[in-house]
């Protein structure tokens, strides 16, 4: 397997992985490399700039750098992540290989956009079967012009090693931040764009934290609304931490600080919507009962009343009463979060999630 992915900040040229093949591109002189890694789209509502600027070099750059390794391999398949850029960008390979395209989030934002149409619907016609990580993200995509029939929806997984309960590491966050040991810690991770959420949390605050008073909330991410989320929970004080970007590495011991997990995700004002965000998987991985809005694909892996609570779309005052019942209720808080580590470590591993993929790709080969 070898995977294709455009330079940027800190990304090597190359490098081997357990048997995949890491290889970048170049697409722009180093300076004006501004797609990916969420660098793209301003608070993910709208495309930079310089961003849509670039992009005929980047589709260019990536169609080049594809054909010049089909040329030196003998390949099966080609999965295109991300159908904007790179599934239009695969298109042309998809007369020469099956394709499959995977749907994860800004990407069908992008797709349903005017300019984008008629090159999306080219790239789906050359398409054998779309994976996504969402109900709504995949009918979104067959709304342009795709069989349902041929398409798959799966979550994402998450490394059950890596993110696991350890409660001897409990106090670490906690100590850098100035958390007491006994109170309780809602903990949102993400960057700080509109989909994400945390303004509708920040909108709940008086509430929570009135039913609450001892309860402390962190939200870990960098973005384009950090200043803005900064200024609405300034009367909180202390109580609301902003800690900024945190490295992967030191993920899990953040998680093991805190008690319950938030993301209260919402479709922005552009359309824009998460797919599945990563980090309620990696949440509930650590034994986190977690409480999130019921929308896109975070159904998939959250349950009910079973390994967390499923909120409203926008609705603060739901959310307030859901995580203050979790925040009173510290049995209840293990018996959600217990389950959905069960949840993760029985069908959110990477390799059940590899499982789904085979059978997709399965599909695309027999798939006329």
């Amino acid at each position: 397997m070898r995977v294709l992915l455009p330079s940027g900040p800190r990304v090597p040229a190359a490098w081997d992985e357990e048997g995949v093949e890491a290889r970048s591109f170049r697409y722009a002189p180093r300076r004006f490399e501004l797609l990916g890694y969420g660098r793209s789209l301003r608070a993910d509502e709208s495309m930079r700039g310089a961003a849509r600027l670039v992009a005929p070099l980047y589709l260019l750059a990536a169609r080049r750098a594809l054909r010049r390794e089909l040329a030196g391999g003998a390949w099966d398949l080609v999965h295109a992540h991300w159908v904007v850029p790179n599934g239009v960008a695969a298109a042309p390979a998809g007369r020469r290989l099956p394709l499959v395209i995977g749907l994860h989030g800004s990407d069908v934002f992008l797709a349903e956009r005017a300019w984008a149409r008629p090159l999306v619907a080219r790239a789906l016609d050359r398409t054998r079967v779309l994976t996504s990580c969402s109900p709504e993200l995949a009918r979104r995509v067959e709304a342009i012009g795709f069989d349902a029939a041929a398409t798959r929806v799966s979550p994402y997984g998450v490394d059950d090693a890596l993110f696991r309960p350890d409660p001897s590491r409990r106090a670490i966050w906690r100590q850098r931040l100035g958390v007491p040991d006994s109170a309780p810690l809602l903990l949102g991770v993400g960057r700080m764009a509109a989909k994400k959420g945390f303004q509708v949390l920040v909108e709940a605050l008086p509430a929570l934290l009135g039913a609450v008073p001892d309860a402390h909330v962190v939200l870990a991410g960098s973005g384009d609304l950090l200043d803005s989320l900064r200024r609405g929970a300034a009367p909180f004080g202390e109580r609301v931490h902003f800690p900024g970007a945190v490295l992967h590495d030191e993920l899990p011991d953040l998680y093991r600080a805190a008690d319950l997990f938030v993301l209260p995700a919402v479709h922005d004002r552009a359309g824009n919507v998460d797919g599945l965000p990563n980090v309620i998987l990696e949440a509930m991985a650590s034994g986190l009962p977690v409480v999130a809005s019921a929308i896109s694909g975070i159904p998939i892996a959250v349950a009910h009343g079973e390994t967390g609570l499923l909120v409203a779309e926008g609705d603060r005052a739901e959310l307030a009463t859901a995580l203050g019942a979790l925040a009173a209720d510290p049995d209840r808080r293990r018996a959600l979060g217990a389950a959905g580590r069960r949840r993760a470590e029985a069908e959110l591993t990477w390799d059940a999630v590899a499982g789904r993929y085979r059978d997709a790709y399965r599909l695309a080969l027999t798939r006329a």
